[in-house]
């Protein structure tokens, strides 16, 4: 026998293949054109018959065995998987809704199943002697625990926080501190109520009435106070200023009152389930769960529906400072938990339809609602915590203002996502979507759990996202507020050159946009390959367009490698004033492949960085600027010196320009001497953007002391010499008006096109 290895490795697979399937199936239909006749499997299938099978067959018979079995597994599990996917369409629609027509079909089924129930138990505590009985030892048992929950409230009252001498500042921290004590009081003395309670009753109660007594102390006694005591924690309907929710007494009270009534129908609606199921009557005879869950349904959808003014209110919380995407999401507050009500009632129907009662004996719709309801409560509070645990803000001025109500509302963002997750494991935990249980659930189940962990994959990336961009938000709010650069007031006098933000400040900005891009697409592949979209198209896709912008687009790969290296050099930062070949304005913005210039009129310039060769820098570090003052020929330069000293000692001594100047105002000398008078300079040097101030100043400091020493600036004069004075009375109308004439133009011709009275550049 040849190739007995391949033959053993043939062997193996098709024992892995076919010891699964059907036993039975002895023929098999090939098509193969070196084999005429299919072999056939022995019945039953040993390990001695298979080798004797194998070592009959020849190689292409037992390829072709093995094809064959491969395909008729492939075909059944796409028939179950088919089958599967209708079975899930059939629950969700039609097995739904026939868990709706069935309790109608079978009310009549209710009120006989309820009467038997209360018949067996009447007859199981002893007729109407054992109800009397059962009463008086409830009225025994509560008496106990009641006594016992007054003496604890009586002990207790001297250990209450005092509240507040002035309640109408109280802080948040005393009022969450005033309203959890008061909780931790009320919730202690209803556990001690139901202790105690079980206690007696188990020691005095027979056994025949110890679960139903049982079920009024926990269902209808201690669990609707329990409820009401967590509704006054966020209500304070009698304290509206200890109230943590945004909402009026009326409502705050009319909230309270229906909560209780709600855990009063939770509770009822539990109890009597138990009770009947005591009592020799299932959940399936009856229905009743239906028409009480049904009834709870009805009854959220109108409190949510006659109050949704008040939730706006409650979601959208007292806070002034509230985005308009945070506005839109409280107005659809109460309609999204309609439709959750809504949903949830339907979903309830689908497990029905499965038969699954067990998953809702742990009542994870009612669990669902309840978290669901309490968002606004959730919200508030960590609107609380952000305000409370906050830094306060470093610095002053308008960046530093912003960069705080801006961490404000990223702590509010990541607190929300936290939030959020946690809302949603906790309704996955609900409805038992563990691995464990997932690994053979249902198409639905998958589906809802694969949409939990998409959501769960976001939220995570939304948390980094907000992280990366609240940490390097600060830090560039730092660095703008260290180097005293306010991007939306530079003071640059109309003619640009104020200073620039520090080198970290530029580069932040490009860091913070390639951090939120890496995350975003990082995490959107993560959740869509995990809901099994296959990402390999589009990361070939990408890759593709990636070599096309590399091969076709070289200029594009020129700006971005030029703007690196600019800004490695350091060449410019925003807000400094630069000029690039003629075209001048300060750095507005920069991005990966440009930078754009805002000039001192307005325009703006979009400048690639592979259009570069040289940049002009006239904020750095320090700017001189060169001032001009003609004065006439017999001025005293050593007295005009000794004004420009005393303008520059007032000047540098001045508060409102207390650390501008670097070096003060002095006088250069006589520069030059020309047909006007003498020009004399002055200089001085201040830190980038403060000079244009300072030199308003000087000019009007300067033209004031030349008034006061009898000094003034030189004109430009034109004079006629008339060859005697004798005969000038002889001159007429005609020659006057000539001389006129020539004098103008002469003064004309010699006066200099645009003389600079400053040189700052």
């Amino acid at each position: 026998m040849t190739h007995t290895p391949l033959k053993a490795l043939i062997f193996a697979l098709v024992a892995a293949f076919m010891l699964p399937a059907s036993f039975a199936q002895a023929q098999f239909s090939l098509s193969s054109p070196t084999v005429a006749e299919t072999p056939t499997i022995p019945d039953p299938l040993t390990t001695e018959a298979a080798n004797a099978l194998i070592s009959r067959l020849s190689d292409s018979e037992v390829r072709a065995l093995l094809l064959d079995q491969l395909n008729t597994q492939a075909a059944a599990q796409e028939d179950l998987s088919a089958e599967t996917e209708d079975e899930f369409l059939y629950h969700a629609t039609t097995g739904a809704w026939q868990s709706v027509t069935v309790p109608v079909e079978r009310l009549p089924a209710l009120f006989t199943g309820q009467s038997r129930a209360f018949s067996n138990f009447y007859e199981r505590i002893g007729g109407g002697t054992g109800l009397l009985v059962m009463l008086g030892y409830m009225v025994l048992v509560f008496g106990i625990a009641a006594a016992a929950e007054v003496l604890f409230r009586r002990a207790t009252r001297n250990w209450q926080i005092l509240p507040p001498a002035d309640p109408d500042n109280i802080t948040l921290r005393e009022t969450v501190q005033l309203l959890a004590q008061r909780l931790t009081t009320q919730v202690v003395a209803v556990l001690i109520f139901a202790l105690v309670a079980r206690v007696v009753g188990k020691a005095v109660l027979p056994d025949n009435i110890f679960p139903t007594v049982q079920l009024v102390g926990i269902y209808l006694i201690a669990f609707p106070r329990l409820m009401l005591a967590f509704a006054f924690f966020f209500f304070a309907p009698l304290n509206p200023e200890y109230r943590l929710l945004n909402t009026t007494s009326p409502v705050a009270r009319a909230f309270c009152r229906h909560q209780f009534y709600i855990a009063l129908l939770l509770g009822f609606s539990a109890a009597v389930q138990i009770f009947n199921t005591n009592n020799g009557v299932t959940a399936d005879e009856t229905r009743l769960g239906f028409w009480l869950n049904l009834g709870l349904h009805i009854y959220l959808i109108v409190i949510f529906w006659r109050y949704r003014e008040a939730g706006v209110a409650m979601m959208r919380g007292s806070d002034p400072d509230i985005t308009p995407m945070e506005d839109r999401v409280a107005r659809s507050y109460p309609y999204f938990n309609i439709f959750i009500f809504v949903a949830v009632w339907w979903i309830i129907n689908i497990v029905v339809s499965y038969g699954n009662f067990e998953l809702l004996s742990s009542a994870p719709h009612y669990k669902t609602m309840i978290l669901l309801m309490f968002a606004p409560a959730m919200d508030t509070a960590i609107r609380g915590l952000v305000r409370h645990l906050t830094p306060a803000m470093t610095g002053e001025g308008p960046v530093a203002e912003r960069a705080y109500h801006a961490t404000k509302r990223a702590y509010i963002r990541i607190g929300r996502v936290v939030i959020f997750a946690i809302v949603v494991l906790s309704i996955a935990d609900f409805w038992g979507m563990s691995a464990t249980a997932l690994a053979t659930a249902s198409v639905g189940a998958q589906l809802a759990a694969k949409t939990i962990e998409f959501l769960i994959i976001m939220s995570i990336g939304y948390l980094l996202y907000e992280a990366a961009s609240l940490l390097i938000n600060r830090k560039l709010a730092s660095e703008q507020t260290a180097s005293g650069y306010m991007p939306d007031e530079q003071e640059v006098g109309g003619d640009g050159g104020g200073a620039g933000g520090s080198r970290l400040s530029t580069v932040l900005p490009l860091v913070l946009l390639v951090t939120r891009t890496i995350i975003v697409t990082l995490f959107l592949l993560l959740g869509l390959s995990n809901i099994g979209v296959d990402t390999t198209p589009l990361l070939a896709g990408a890759s593709i367009v990636g070599l096309a912008i590399g091969f076709g687009a070289q200029k594009l790969v020129t700006d971005v490698v030029s703007g690196i290296f600019f800004l490695v050099d350091d060449a410019f930062r925003v807000g400094e004033y630069v000029t690039v070949e003629g075209t001048m304005g300060t750095v507005e913005k920069i991005s990966i492949r440009s930078m754009q210039l805002r000039h001192h009129k307005g325009p703006v310039h979009t400048i690639p960085y592979g259009e570069i060769p040289k940049i002009t820098n006239y904020s750095r570090d320090w700017v001189i600027m060169k001032l001009r003052f003609t004065v006439p020929f017999d001025s005293d330069p050593i007295k005009i010196k000794k004004i420009f000293k005393k303008i520059g000692e007032e000047l540098i001594a001045a508060p409102e320009f207390e650390g501008d100047f670097l070096q003060p105002f002095k006088s250069q000398g006589v520069l030059e001497i020309d047909e006007v008078g003498m020009v004399i300079r002055g200089k001085f040097m201040a830190k980038p953007g403060k000079q244009f101030m300072i030199r308003k100043e000087i000019f009007n400091r300067v033209n004031k002391e030349f008034a006061a020493n009898g000094i003034e600036f030189a004109r430009r004069e034109v004079r006629v010499a008339l060859p005697s004075m004798e005969h000038a009375h002889d001159l007429t109308e005609e020659d006057k008006a000539a001389i006129q004439a020539a004098a103008t133009q002469a003064a004309q011709a010699h006066t200099p096109q645009g003389a600079p009275k400053s040189e700052d550049r």
